[in-house]
């Protein structure tokens, strides 16, 4: 199973400290932002990653990380995504280098306190479809919402004004070799952008998606006020060590 993280995008909601660097790359505690979903991945035992970057000092994510070594790596892998096509097109992009395997995927600002590798080792026993992480929220209409029949999840809404759940679904993905096919037949939302909630809601119907709750603490970067509250956390708690 491989890895892919993505920290492409302008971070237009973190202007002006944006300005100059990708948001990635911003501090979050004691450590640039990316290195905690990299973290992640190699906590779940996944060790072939590619980050996915993109805009004007996309150069900068080679010379922090390299080759991984602070990670325990011996490689990793980079790729380019021009503009904003939304974090579906921007999976895309992993598609030859992932030659079929199925992936785990990371939003690159995303943070969690505890592991992902439960989940890991159910989405590789199952041998097909789709796994997502969700996690009870109190601003649910702010992410995409997780409608449930029972265990299951019956169908995704991106930012409903009014939500029958509180289940957001968060930033970490597990998907199929079909994946591929998926997005390519995908048609570019309202906002111009190829969504992964369609692609969530692909695996749904073909009833092959499952989802777990995710256990400790989770939270976004890509807010003043959520910037803060990450490092708050990670001081706090601790969490997501290196090596």
């Amino acid at each position: 199973m491989k890895g892919v993280i993505l920290a492409g995008g302008l971070g237009t909601r973190l202007y002006p400290l944006t300005k100059i660097t990708n948001k990635h790359l911003l501090p979050v505690y004691d450590r640039p932002m990316i290195y905690y979903p990299i973290q992640t991945l190699v906590n779940a035992g996944i060790e072939d990653i590619m980050v996915v970057t993109g805009g004007k000092k996309s150069g900068d994510f080679l010379s922090l990380l390299g080759n991984g070594k602070d990670f325990g790596l011996k490689h990793l892998n980079y790729t380019y995504q021009e503009g904003e096509g939304g974090i579906a097109q921007a999976l895309g992009l992993a598609e030859h280098w992932a030659q079929g395997d199925s992936i785990a995927v990371v939003l690159g600002d995303n943070l969690i306190e505890n592991n992902i590798a439960g989940a890991v080792k159910d989405f590789k026993a199952s041998g097909k479809g789709a796994k997502i992480m969700l996690k009870e929220v109190e601003d649910p209409e702010r992410f995409g919402v997780a409608y449930m029949d029972g265990d299951k999840v019956d169908r995704i809404v991106e930012k409903p004004a009014n939500p029958e759940s509180n289940k957001a679904v968060i930033g970490i993905y597990m998907y199929d070799g079909r994946v591929w096919d998926i997005i390519k037949n995908l048609k570019p939302s309202d906002r111009g952008e190829l969504e992964i909630t369609d692609v969530n809601n692909w695996y749904i119907e073909d009833g092959t998606m499952t989802a777990d709750v995710l256990d400790g603490w989770w939270t976004d970067a890509g807010t003043f006020d959520s910037l803060l509250s990450a490092s708050q956390l990670v001081s706090d708690t601790g969490t997501n060590k290196m090596g």
